[in-house]
């Protein structure tokens, strides 16, 4: 099948991309740049630039195409940070994949595949499961959950077959560790490999389930071929939660470096979130995990043989007011 791939030069899209041509499917891969770098898209992909935020642009790729398939990964994924670009995630994160979605129905397309993720949830008790109603708790969350709603929506009335993954905290070989408000086994990185302290928010207690990006990629490519899943949402990622400070811990050891931590003021988040996958597992089969420290360490290795690439701009801040300490622009 031709395949759509959003994001594919951010980490997460390119591996996604890679599975799909080892699957036997033809890639095109989109992607703005604004994130992510071209040397990530996999070979044997065709890499066109070009943002999801410009409908016409869109439009216009969608017709000189005949995809089967969109795999939907671009979005700008900084959750704490959304409550202060409020305009500039709705943007992104929503309108841009309306108009994507509005070139799948009018090009007749057979799947739309959907990264979401966690922060739909919201406060919801962990491990969260598939059946919770979601309660989204900040901007991004917001973004992903309405989408999630317009998909339902588009397939009750056009019937176009979709399939909405919820990953979280992802990390692994080809992110972006320059980006200062996202990811942060990625930050922590950047910050030990350049000398400097890692930065916690609060008392570092905050728990997550950390996810190498070959328990998710694999997984949300693997979706084309599986007919069975179509129309359902999905909980992926890693099973085991960890607390910030154990992250920490992780990445000085798999970087040889003395561990130095300065604690910053507590941010408005969600302390504990971490999923249940028992649904993907029925679906998709019981895979094995890679290992905290097994995956930390292989970024490690990646990480310092890439080095720290130069800081891509930041989204300008629309409500500076309460912004965390750290992130004073």
């Amino acid at each position: 099948m031709n395949t759509l791939v959003t994001g594919a030069a951010g980490f997460i899209g390119a591996h996604v991309a890679e599975r799909l041509l080892r699957n036997g499917h033809s890639v095109v891969a989109l992607d703005d740049l604004s994130g992510g770098f071209v040397e990530n898209v996999p070979p044997g992909a065709e890499f066109v630039r070009g943002s999801v935020c410009d409908r016409d642009w869109v439009e216009s790729l969608f017709a000189r195409r005949r995809f089967d398939a969109v795999f939907h990964l671009a979005a700008y994924a900084a959750e704490g940070l959304s409550h202060f670009i409020k305009r500039f995630n709705y943007e992104n994160n929503l309108a841009g994949s309306v108009n994507l979605l509005s070139c799948a129905v009018n090009h007749d397309l057979r799947l739309f595949v959907f990264t979401s993720s966690i922060a739909v949830y919201g406060h919801a008790e962990p491990p969260m499961t598939e059946d919770m109603r979601p309660a989204p708790v900040d901007s991004y969350g917001i973004a992903k959950y309405a989408f999630e709603l317009e998909l339902e929506a588009t397939r009750a009335v056009f019937g176009l077959p979709y399939v909405i993954f919820r990953p979280h905290n992802v990390y692994g070989e080809k992110q972006n560790i320059a980006d200062r408000y996202r990811n942060v086994v990625g930050i922590f990185m950047r910050q030990a490999l350049q000398g400097e302290t890692m930065t916690v928010f609060g008392d570092g207690l905050q728990t997550r389930a950390f996810s190498h990006v070959d328990d998710v990629a694999p997984i949300i490519a693997d979706a084309l071929d599986r007919p069975d899943c179509w129309n359902q949402a999905f909980n992926v990622g890693a099973d085991q939660p960890y607390t910030v400070l154990q992250i920490a811990e992780e990445v000085a050891k798999a970087l040889a470096v003395q561990k130095r931590i300065v604690h910053l003021p507590p941010r408005v988040e969600v302390v504990h979130a971490f999923a249940d996958h028992s649904k993907v597992r029925r679906f998709f089969g019981d895979r094995p995990l890679v290992s905290l420290s097994e995956g930390i360490a292989r970024m490690a290795v990646w990480a310092k043989r890439r080095g720290v690439p130069p800081a891509t701009p930041a989204p300008p801040v629309e409500i500076p007011r309460n912004l965390p300490g750290g992130w004073v622009q």
